[in-house]
């Protein structure tokens, strides 16, 4: 059987005393290391959806301005197509021109050359006829 006597009065101070010394020596310290670990973790976890969420608004930037880079490179495309082909245009017309111009030139060079082909052969008609007439008649004209 069990016995009350003073023993389990010293046996009771002596494992209130074991609690607390436990509980000063190991509980607090323990928990308050392990706190700080859960600190930690979930400051850590923070940082890392911190990290995500700029990550995010980096990317989402570079693809703004990816687009934008995009788009200005197609505008200047176009305004180079545009001039190009503004350029081509001037310079089939200016060619167009000379070619008229060089047209017109040989058109009025061989018509002068004619004129003066039709002039000489008129004259050498008509000093062949003399020549033609003089044989046939026998005479001078």
């Amino acid at each position: 059987m069990i016995d009350f006597d003073w023993t389990l009065f010293l046996q009771l101070a002596n494992f209130l005393l074991l609690i607390y010394l436990l509980n000063l020596l190991l509980f607090r310290p323990l928990s308050r290391i392990m706190e700080e670990r859960k600190q930690a973790t979930l400051g850590g976890h923070q940082r890392a959806r911190d990290l995500e969420a700029e990550i995010q608004a980096k990317m989402a930037a570079y693809r703004e301005k990816l687009q934008e880079a995009k788009s200005k490179a197609a505008e200047e495309r176009a305004a180079l197509r545009t001039a190009a082909a503004e350029e081509e245009a001037r310079i089939l017309a200016d060619a167009q021109q000379k070619g008229a111009a060089q047209i017109t030139a040989l058109r009025n060079q061989v018509e002068r050359e004619a004129s003066a082909a039709r002039k000489n052969l008129r004259d050498g008609a008509d000093a062949l006829a003399h020549q033609v007439a003089s044989k046939v008649l026998g005479r001078s004209l």
